[in-house]
């Protein structure tokens, strides 16, 4: 097992009604910026109940956060908490809200010309970093029990990764019942990007870390074994709690520690999600078999025991890691998700091109735990999921 430290302050409150019980941890925040997205929150009654438990507060609202948040919306949102001197964020929404809180309490008190240098790292943070919380309505990306956080510039095809200790929201309500309303698409994509979050770190080289391993394919089990009923049955409380804890879980900093991590997929996905504007994880579904098979000498001990472990497969290590793969991608068909291009009428070779393209302008750094997937092997990856 590698050495590591394993630090995380976010205090969850979970379960049915608990957003009532926020006034209790707003303490002396008077001032709120209620961060809000495309109108879900009005609808699954997240907002109304906000509102009634932020009585007697000042609070701004700033809504319209998209999907995948865009730079100069939340810039928008930054001038709105500078010109109203508010003293903490509060997200209501998905993860791509508690995404935006996050570049807003980190940019609200900056003082240079272009905030993206904060995330590019070419500014120092500031000292004053206003704090923040959550109200997740939607499960996926685990951005409510983190410090990171990703934001896209569509003027510069970017989309960039940021984190910081001070970004951990000070609390994060997670009501499963704030989930009831979601599509069917909505459920299947939260469903499979905590699913891939989970393998991103799990599916590299054995460290000897067998508890994170065993907490890892925990996990990955509880989602195969709800993910279909969850579809299925959308208004099951008990399920949307099961996937609603998943994906805290998955991204909590508690089944990382001690081993690599690959995040291949997720690089390859965001340059999908920037050039074509597809779901998050969407693209992870498309990317992530071709990752795997193109990387499987490296993961077979890690993919032939996720094989065995969670999908109950048996024969020697390279046919049954072989197979997990083909059976992860068949979990996400049956979940009515795509896993090759020609599904979504993408041509792969194309995509090839225009990714590699468009990350070799960039300064493409090397991907994987290995750091051994290079601009061939990417667009390799991408042709192999035609």
């Amino acid at each position: 097992m590698n050495n590591f430290y394993s630090y995380n302050p976010v205090k969850v409150i979970f379960g049915k009604g608990m957003i009532a019980r926020m006034p209790g941890e707003l303490g002396g925040f008077e001032r709120i910026l209620l961060l809000l997205g495309q109108g879900s929150a009005r609808r699954n009654g997240a907002y109304d109940q906000a509102m009634t438990a932020l009585a007697g507060k000042t609070v701004v609202e700033f809504a319209g956060i998209e999907p995948n948040p865009e730079y100069d919306t939340c810039l928008r949102a930054v001038q709105t908490a500078r010109e109203h001197e508010v003293d903490f964020i509060l997200a209501v929404g998905g993860g791509s809200v508690a995404d935006a809180a996050k570049f807003v309490a980190l940019a609200a008190h900056f003082s240079g010309e272009d905030p993206w240098r904060l995330i590019t790292r070419e500014a120092p943070p500031p000292k004053d970093i206003l704090p923040l919380g959550c109200i997740l309505t939607l499960p996926a990306s685990g951005s409510e029990v983190n410090n990171s956080f990703i934001l896209s510039r569509r003027a510069t095809r970017s989309k960039q990764g940021f984190f910081l200790p001070a970004l951990y929201p000070r609390f994060s309500i997670l009501d499963p019942a704030t989930t009831l309303g979601l599509s069917r698409a909505q459920t299947a994509l939260g469903l499979i990007d905590t699913f891939v979050h989970v393998l991103e770190q799990y599916a590299t080289h054995d460290t000897a870390s067998p508890l994170q391993a065993r907490q890892a394919e925990a996990i990955l089990a509880t989602l195969v074994e709800i993910a279909e009923p969850l579809l299925d049955r959308p208004d099951d409380y008990d399920l949307r709690a099961t996937a609603m804890w998943c994906a805290a879980q998955a991204q909590n900093g508690t089944i990382n520690r001690g081993q690599p991590m690959d995040w291949a997929t997720h690089a390859i996905g965001h340059e999908l999600t920037v050039l074509y504007d597809l779901p998050h994880a969407q693209t992870l579904a498309l990317v992530l078999g071709g990752v795997h098979r193109h990387c499987l000498a490296g993961k077979r001990q890690r993919l032939a025991q996720f094989g065995r472990r969670v999908w109950g497969l048996a024969g020697d290590d390279a046919a049954v890691a072989a197979a997990a793969i083909d059976a992860t991608e068949a979990f996400f068909h049956r979940l009515g998700v795509a896993t090759r291009f020609s599904q979504l009428d993408m041509e792969a070779g194309k995509v090839a091109e225009e990714v590699t393209a468009l990350v070799a302008d960039k300064g493409f750094q090397p991907l994987g735990e290995r750091q051994d997937i290079d601009l061939a092997a990417v667009a390799a990856i991408l042709r192999a999921q035609a």
